[in-house]
């Protein structure tokens, strides 16, 4: 399996490097893929970082090759008032994968140590509480035969405000601007220190936390894809050759001519 070049994280990759590069990786997690429906595996990716840290780049460059049936991923809105009255946990354990499945977690109950805390959606108390039981609710999900990866993506205040500057003047990106996110900005040292202590509390053995350096989107995305495969040990499942079928000329007409009368969409392009 080719890895990406680690001369330097910030250099930029060239797109025609990129594309090769993922090509590659993505190919190695469908066999993935195949591995983990063959032996049934439970596995959770949780993805976490600053807003604009490219979080859900990264997400589609490892799914967009694979069955949404088998990686399934999970961005979770703002809870109801009927979440709001449950366990906190709750809500996320409703998506836990079932067997031969990988969940991947767009966000996920980490809010109640970042945005929560930050932007006071919490009290100082539940904020604590989340941060004690934690590593007992992680250990009880990875004895229960889970495997569970968490994924902290670490972007720099300058590349971070240059995203949320783009964001701003680019009609293709301004959805991605929610109430909470330009407050990002201003309470950047806030939410350094709630990252603190949330790997201070939760960089556990059974679940630890792996950082990876965002910046430059094509070497995180890359370099993503490739430490989660380092991670979940897998084989290539041995797949029996496939034969096309020939068109049986059974019952045949002219099945063209059939929808001649038929509402088609305009061929513009």
């Amino acid at each position: 399996m080719s890895k990406p070049k680690t001369d330097s994280h910030s250099k930029k990759m060239k797109r025609k490097e990129y594309l090769k590069e993922l090509r590659i990786l993505q190919a190695e997690v469908c066999k993935l893929q195949e591995w983990v429906k063959y032996k049934g595996l439970r596995v959770i990716i949780v993805f976490e970082g600053r807003d604009a840290a490219g979080k859900g780049g990264t997400i589609r460059a490892l799914t967009e090759r694979v069955s949404p049936r088998v990686f399934r991923t999970v961005a979770l809105p703002a809870p109801s008032d009927r979440e709001k009255s449950q366990m906190y946990f709750q809500r996320y354990m409703n998506h836990f994968p079932a067997a031969g499945e990988v969940v991947i977690f767009d966000r996920s109950w980490y809010n109640r140590a970042g945005v929560e805390h930050v932007m006071g959606f919490c009290t100082p108390e539940q904020h604590q509480r989340f941060l004690d039981l934690c590593p007992e609710v992680e250990k009880y999900i990875t004895e229960g035969g889970i495997q569970l990866i968490k994924i902290w993506l670490e972007v720099s205040d300058e590349e971070q405000k240059r995203r949320f500057a783009a964001r701003i003047v680019d009609p293709l990106r301004q959805w991605k601007l929610s109430p909470v996110d330009l407050p990002s900005r201003s309470k950047w040292y806030e939410y350094s220190r709630a990252r603190d202590k949330m790997l201070d509390a939760t960089d556990t053995k059974n679940a630890p936390w792996h950082i990876l350096r965002s910046d430059n989107k094509r070497r995180a995305r890359l370099n993503c894809i490739s430490h989660l495969l380092s991670l979940i040990p897998y084989k290539e499942v041995p797949r029996e050759p496939v034969e096309l079928p020939e068109r049986s000329p059974h019952g045949a007409f002219d099945d063209t001519a059939s929808l001649a009368n038929r509402q088609f969409v305009p061929e513009r392009f």
